[in-house]
């Protein structure tokens, strides 16, 4: 019987790392995942986890695992799937390197994702990124900063981390005005800036000195912002611009929310999927086929532009009125 310990050593180095080069973020994802699901068997098989062995992970633990990140971690149905794709990936790995246990990596590799349902995005319409935008209080130092860093989400669509991650270095105000970042993937992806950005950000620079490699939306001290102070600012600036658009209140806003947002104000301007795709980063052109299912507007041009069928609507006819008595029971 094989312990897991040199399947997971070797996952983390040489696949990961070595082979791979995956990112900080993966990395942790997997790590986290791994962590759960030896903790999870470790307490429900009575070993500690460096005692496992790769057939004490088969597919009854792995399936149970599964159910105790919905049922009692309550996670959703998309970050179940997740885990298990990470648990897929490490045990792939594991399948040449331990033929010993092929059977139970088969059986574990067999488990499938789960279909969840896709939801609508939720995206700003143009009074309510107005309102928005107005929330902070650019009479203080905290509000100019938040002004800005909005101003610049709206308009690129950039991911939280790369937001979090711009330095003074990645914008470029002169001719061609953009900015450049790391994105998912480890992909370096340049956003255009429109003039009305360029103006705020140049404004912000200005007050924000430093060194180019400074980050470009620090806190008080100097560091870089958190993706959790980004959300906590985001909300109490959600809530202030409620009070003058009040259908903000009924939205969910989050950092993501103001991706959406970009991509659809670039659809509404009649910008082929295949160009959102590259302006947002994404791995695939189907990825954006969300902002379409969001876009009531195209439906009804859609709609508009087809040939209505030539019916003529039913007479309507009382219904018996015993029959209507027995229905009403």
């Amino acid at each position: 019987m094989t312990l897991i310990a040199p399947a997971l050593q070797g996952f983390f180095t040489d696949r990961l790392l070595g082979q791979r080069n995956a990112s900080p973020h993966t990395v942790a994802a997997y790590r986290d995942t791994v962590r759960m699901l030896l903790n999870f068997a470790s307490q429900r098989i009575g070993k500690a986890p460096c005692q496992l062995t790769i057939d004490d992970l088969g597919p009854i633990v792995v399936a149970a695992f599964l159910d105790h990140l919905e049922d009692k971690r309550g996670n959703s149905v998309a970050t179940r799937n997740a885990r298990l794709a990470a648990i897929h990936s490490l045990f792939r790995y594991a399948a040449p390197h331990h033929p010993e246990h092929a059977a139970t990596i088969q059986r574990v590799l067999a488990i499938p994702p789960k279909r969840c349902e896709r939801t609508i995005v939720t995206f700003l319409a143009e009074p309510e990124i107005d309102a928005l935008l107005a929330a902070p209080d650019r009479s203080t130092w905290t509000g100019r900063r938040d002004h800005a860093l909005l101003v610049l989400a709206i308009q690129t669509g950039l991911r939280i981390s790369e937001l979090t991650s711009l330095t003074g270095h990645d914008l470029h105000l002169g001719t061609a005005p953009h900015v450049s970042c790391h994105g998912k993937g480890r992909k370096q992806r340049i956003t255009p800036l429109t003039s009305r950005t360029v103006a705020v950000l140049h404004v912000w620079l200005t007050e924000r000195a430093g060194q180019p490699d400074d980050p470009l939306f620090p806190t008080r001290t100097g560091r870089s912002l958190s993706r959790d102070a980004v959300e906590h600012r985001l909300a109490i600036h959600a809530n202030t611009a409620a009070v003058a658009c009040p259908s903000l209140a009924a939205k969910k806003i989050t950092a993501h929310t103001l991706r959406h947002t970009a991509a659809m104000q670039l659809l509404h301007a009649g910008v082929d999927t295949s160009v959102i795709a590259l302006w947002l980063g994404h791995e695939k052109v189907d990825t954006t086929q969300i902002y379409l299912h969001a876009d009531l507007a195209i439906k009804e041009r859609a709609l508009a532009r087809t040939k209505q069928q030539a019916v003529e609507p039913g007479r309507y006819r009382p219904p018996d009125s015993v029959l209507a008595f027995l229905d009403s029971l």
